[in-house]
Parts: C-alpha cells; sequence; structure tokens
C-alpha cells in the first residue's frame, strides 16, 4: 500500500467496526475482554508456552495518566530514515501523506503502531494527531520511537505506549511510507490485525489467530496467581504454592467450588 491512499473513509457514525483487513475472520469480543483483563505477564508466558519468545516490546512506557491498560487490534504505519531534500514542512500540506492517512483510517477498537526503527531523536507524532486518533474511538497508540507535546497526550483519554519523548518533528528523522503491512515494533514483528495488549509492565503482540487459544487460559492463568498471591502473603511458603503442588491446586479447586459453575 505505499503511497497509495486507501477507498474514502467513511464518516466515523457509518464506520464499520472492527475494519481490518476484509479476509481477516472477526474477533469473539468476549476473547478481547479476556485479555484486555489479563496482565501482559500472564499474556507473554502464555505465549511462551506455543514457543513464541519475541511477543513483548521492550523498552515502551505508558504516557497516560487515565488510561494505563489497553487492548485492540493492530493499525500498522511504517516509517523509513527521512531525508533532507523530501521530508520538508510542506508535505503535510499532502492530506494523502502516509501518516495523516493513517490517522484518519484507524477505527474505534484499533491501535495505531508505528515502527520507528526504534530511533527517538525526532517524534514519530505529537498531541495533535493522538487527539484525532482519540477522538476518532482508537484504543491506543504505541511506537517504539518518542513522542513529543508529552504532557497534554498524558492528559488524553486513550493509552498511549511510547519510548519516550523528543520535541523534534517526525520530518527530522522519519519518512512514513506505509500503513496496513507487517512491521517490526521494539523489534517484535506485527501484523495489521494482531492484538496488542498494555498494561504497566508495557505492551505484548498477540498474533491475531492464537487469540482465541491463549484467552481462556490466560483468564484462568489470573484467577490461579491472584489465589496464589493470597497464600503467599499469608506466609505459604514458595515450596508446594509456586508452583503449586498437588495439595494447593486442590486447595484452589475447593476454592473455585460453585464459581466455575455459575459461568
Amino acid at each position: 500500500m505505499t503511497h497509495t491512499p486507501p477507498a474514502p473513509l467513511l464518516p466515523p457514525a457509518a464506520a464499520p467496526a472492527p475494519a481490518s483487513h476484509p479476509d481477516l475472520v472477526p474477533l469473539d469480543p468476549a476473547d478481547l475482554a479476556a485479555l484486555g483483563a489479563a496482565s501482559t505477564a500472564t499474556i507473554t508466558t502464555q505465549l511462551f508456552k506455543l514457543g513464541l519468545r519475541n511477543t513483548f516490546l521492550a523498552g515502551l512506557g505508558s504516557q497516560s495518566r487515565h488510561a494505563p491498560r489497553m487492548v485492540g487490534e493492530a493499525f500498522t504505519l511504517r516509517y523509513i530514515p527521512a531525508r533532507e531534500d523530501i521530508d520538508t514542512l510542506d508535505v503535510f500540506a499532502d492530506y494523502d501523506h502516509p501518516q495523516r492517512l493513517a490517522v484518519e483510517s484507524v477505527h474505534p477498537g484499533q491501535v495505531l503502531v508505528m515502527d520507528c526503527r526504534g530511533q527517538g531523536r525526532a517524534a514519530s507524532a505529537g498531541h495533535i494527531l493522538l487527539t484525532r486518533l482519540a477522538s476518532r474511538g482508537a484504543a491506543g497508540v504505541v511506537t517504539d520511537g518518542t513522542l513529543r507535546d508529552i504532557e497534554g497526550i498524558a492528559e488524553l483519554r486513550m493509552p498511549v505506549f511510547a519510548a519516550g519523548a523528543a520535541a523534534m518533528t517526525n520530518l527530522a528523522q522519519h519518512h512514513a511510507v506505509d500503513v496496513q503491512v507487517p512491521i517490526g515494533c521494539a523489534g517484535v514483528p506485527v501484523y495489521p490485525g494482531d492484538v496488542l495488549v498494555g498494561d504497566a509492565d508495557g505492551v505484548v503482540c498477540v498474533p491475531r489467530h492464537l487469540v482465541p487459544v491463549i484467552a481462556r487460559p490466560a483468564r484462568e492463568q489470573e484467577e490461579l496467581e491472584a489465589f496464589l498471591q493470597r497464600r503467599v502473603a499469608a506466609g505459604a511458603p514458595l515450596r508446594g504454592t509456586y508452583p503449586p503442588d498437588e495439595h494447593t491446586l486442590r486447595a484452589y479447586g475447593e476454592s473455585r467450588a460453585g464459581v466455575d459453575d455459575a459461568r
């Protein structure tokens, strides 16, 4: 999709949701809710069990004071290094500029994920663009680069994860070229439609086809570990508790009596 404008965007009220590639099977909202309630630590463990060891976008932190948790489908934007004779302020007068197109193409429930090659000398976006994303109902923003106007961004009611802050315009270091293509973000492959989950630890990328595979196990791990946490806090030793032995698992099962049946 390099430099190719997408079809005209529908007005927000009429926009389809979720807006993904047409060949992607819609995700079960219950699975998304389960992942949204699970910690990134739990999700990375579930993916590790399946053999995936490179799913955590290391080095990114939450920039939002009001929306620390995030879950949504990836809408990708790829940057390459800027070139001085091409990347001037005049390019922003072009409404087909890939960065602007990305902002105006993200639909409710999607997360804008930017590939900045881990370079942060210049910001990948700023407060005005992120405000537009928030007003469109975006589920969040993730960049392995930096952002500017960080004080304003921190007040948005939208999850934002970045490597930090930088005052310089993105044109000083980044040239936007592609949207909705596979990218690398913080060294992790992210494909359009993958699910990004964020919390205080950072961001994890869940391959789309694995969302229904890990959603229930992630919820079950959260429930078990909450039980184990209470036992350790009450004085239980690690031996036999974490990981749980047969006795501890039996006690956990008894504590769950009636809860699972009520679901």
